[in-house]
């Protein structure tokens, strides 16, 4: 009889905590999938900070180490700098973790070129601590600190962390991706596995960008939260490659 569907061995049986329509399962599943393909479970080392992947320790089937807030980047570059031919190393990290607190981290880590992976989740919301109002948050959306909308002009505009990453030299490759449709989850999967085999191959710091929803917090249904995304995120936060310094060196 032939397999049809089977859970990555990078994943345990955990039960996850997530709520309800949240894509951080998919997202975990795709880069489990990766990882499995590449063959490099027993390699592989995950870091997760504070945040919704807080607990990211309970579901993957690798090692992993916990970061400060903000600091997973940091603490990926001494895990890999210690046994660099070896170790392969993921940060998975949100936009209030990765866009705000470790902004400083996740710049520098591309300026030096780390040799790391980076899974960046974006959902415009601080997940974990509530909802409130994110670096990602779009203008005029409502949160649990911005309950008429965000206005630009008194707190600024959104971050956009693979168009700032895209001006940065040690950049290798930056994509954003999306997991709110069968067609954008096999893009998803296909760009954070090519961030791995990067790594194999010592191409340096790659980024993964992926929009996601937060039903919870956004105060919708998961079906409402999927419309919404594409409704209002995707125009915000258009998909697509913003730098592969390799791709581009091939097409000179």
């Amino acid at each position: 009889m032939a397999v049809v569907f089977e859970k990555p061995k990078s994943l345990t049986d955990a039960t996850l905590h997530y709520c309800p329509g949240c894509t951080h399962g998919i997202i975990h599943r795709l880069v489990a999938e990766a990882i499995d393909e590449l063959g490099i479970q027993g390699r592989t080392i995950g870091v997760a900070p504070v945040g919704c992947s807080v607990m990211a320790y309970d579901y993957f089937d690798v090692d992993f180490v916990q970061a400060p807030h903000g600091r997973a980047p940091a603490v990926a570059t001494g895990v890999k700098r210690a046994d660099p031919e070896n170790n392969i190393v993921f940060t998975y990290q949100g936009d209030g973790d990765l866009a705000a607190i470790g902004t400083a981290e996740t710049v520098h880590a591309a300026a030096r070129r780390e040799n790391i992976t980076v899974i960046f989740v974006n959902n415009a919301i601080y997940g974990m601590t509530g909802g409130q109002m994110a670096p990602t948050t779009l203008p005029g959306q409502v949160t649990q600190t911005s309950p008429y909308g965000r206005d630009v002009e008194t707190v600024g505009y959104p971050v956009k962390v693979c168009e700032l990453l895209s001006q940065v030299d040690g950049a290798a490759y930056l994509e954003r991706v999306a997991v709110n449709s069968p067609a954008n989850i096999k893009k998803a999967k296909k760009a954070i596995k090519k961030a791995f085999q990067n790594q194999l191959e010592g191409k340096g710091f790659s980024l993964i960008e992926v929009v996601s929803t937060c039903p919870t917090n956004w105060g919708m249904t998961p079906v409402k939260a999927l419309e919404w995304l594409e409704q209002n995120m995707l125009p915000y936060y258009p998909l697509g490659v913003y730098k592969d310094i390799y791709a581009e060196e091939e097409a000179k």
